[in-house]
């Protein structure tokens, strides 16, 4: 039975913490914030010392924003049953929040301490956008933290995501729309955002009725690395199957325009004071080159009749989005990432996630090592269709393998022990761990490159 706390009784027991074992019966705690904030917090009677502070994944705006601390209700009972304390909160404000979440974050662990005392060990995790809250939880406030796990985060940072996001929708728009006049950034509102997603959205889907508009869709994918095979719903295309590999792109597209890539783009522009993104200076014959889809590119243009090197040649010409640098600035000092780590971090991602593809991993591993972190970096790829597309028991044995990390001073996390444990801590689920190597992501920008500064 679990005792539920109103918030005069939280504040009454804050003022005199009690010791780390000392709550006789499960609690569950709600509370708000001076931010306006809410947080939550499920501490078990068993607690082991351990407490979790879950950072929760992007929320849109105009969306219910509760407090969470794990990523579902499955995972969090599993853990409470280990003897974890689950903690987190809500974000004062939705969107592309990290200004809001950091210091909730903390006030949330501030208030858990208050109640609870200090635990034994304290752990920051969080999936997707929140992988990237609590990255920058470990890089800026490393004395509140004994290490990190970011699952199917945003690991790229914000100038990255942007940057990657605005090739594939130019893409799109150059050769399916060149005469359209849809803007791609710089929106007077959101309302303004969401009719040119209309806008891309009806161009794309004529042309996905056509060999050649399916061929230039698969180039845009590319662009941003979007995996052929993406949605748990999708049947898996055969791997000499192009045509059924861009079918599950222009899926992956079309959610990309409806969501991140304009109204996502919008608010982030908002808070930012303008567009923190831009594509001068991009060499698309390159970076195509460069995509772990250029075969299933070349093999769609051939096939429709289409040159690739004519559309790569006018995607070259196509005059360019430059960026505002009061944006890049506001990016840089908010949500960019320095690569250095104080303490372990496990970085775990799905394979197939076309969100926030797996070359994310790439970019922050790319940062670590120039900050000389690298040794404290750990990544993991489970292979799986989907963005978060974890298992409770996967994620509970990537949990487990940090805290070996912790104990030991040595990582373990191949994919035979990472099933292991994800085995161990449910023996009903799937563990499909994989050794893996993400392709260098299309755009990295970073901290621990100075020449990652100007546009």
């Amino acid at each position: 039975m679990k005792v539920r706390l109103t918030l005069l009784t939280v504040a009454l027991c804050a003022a005199t913490a009690l010791p780390a074992q000392a709550a006789p019966h499960d609690a569950r705690l709600e509370g708000r914030l001076p931010s306006g904030a809410h947080y939550v917090m499920d501490v078990p009677a068993s607690w082991n010392g351990t407490v979790l502070l879950y950072s929760h994944g992007y929320t849109a705006p105009g969306a219910p924003n509760p407090a969470r601390n794990a990523p579902d209700a499955v995972t969090r009972d599993m853990l409470l049953r280990e003897g974890y304390a689950l903690i987190g909160s809500s974000y004062a404000t939705t969107g592309w929040a990290v200004t809001e979440a950091v210091p909730d974050q903390l006030a949330t662990l501030e208030a858990f301490t208050g109640r609870f005392g200090p635990a034994r060990r304290t752990l920051a995790w969080g999936t997707s956008y929140g992988g990237f809250v609590t990255t920058v939880l470990a890089e800026r406030h490393a004395g509140r933290f004994d290490g990190s796990l970011s699952l199917c985060g945003l690991v790229q940072g914000g100038v990255a995501n942007w940057n990657s996001t605005l090739d594939a929708t130019f893409a799109l728009k150059t050769l399916l729309a060149p005469d359209s006049g849809i803007a791609l950034t710089g929106f007077t509102g959101r309302a303004a955002a969401q009719s040119a997603a209309r806008e891309l959205t009806a161009e794309s889907d004529a042309a996905q009725r056509t060999p050649g508009g399916r061929a230039r869709i698969a180039l845009a994918a590319a662009l941003h690395h979007i995996p052929g095979h993406n949605d748990p719903a999708q049947t898996e295309p055969a791997p000499d199957d192009p045509t059924g590999r861009q079918a599950g792109q222009y899926a992956a597209v079309r959610a990309l325009r409806q969501g991140p890539a304009f109204d996502w783009r919008q608010e982030a522009e908002s808070r930012a004071g303008g567009n923190p993104s831009w594509n001068t200076g991009v060499d698309y014959t390159a970076l195509l080159h460069r995509s772990p889809l250029y075969k299933e590119v070349t093999e769609l243009y051939k096939g429709a009749g289409l040159s690739l090197s004519a559309d790569l040649t006018a995607l070259n010409r196509a005059p360019r989005v430059s960026a505002d640098p009061a944006a890049v600035r506001w990016m840089r000092h908010t949500s960019v990432l320095t690569g250095r780590l104080t303490d372990p971090q496990l970085s775990v991602h799905t394979t197939g996630d076309a969100l926030i593809p797996v070359a994310a991993e790439s970019a922050y591993r790319r940062a670590a090592t120039a900050a000389g972190s690298g040794p404290l970096l750990a990544r993991a790829y489970v292979r799986a269709p989907g963005h978060c597309t974890f298992t409770p028991g996967e994620t509970a044995g990537a949990l487990h393998a940090l805290e070996h990390r912790l104990d030991t001073g040595r990582w373990d996390v191949s994919p035979a022990s990472l099933d292991s444990r994800a085995r161990q801590a449910d023996p009903a689920g799937e563990a499909r761990y994989t050794a893996y190597r993400p392709a260098a992501h299309p755009r990295p920008y970073d901290l621990a490159h100075p020449g990652d500064a100007r546009p």
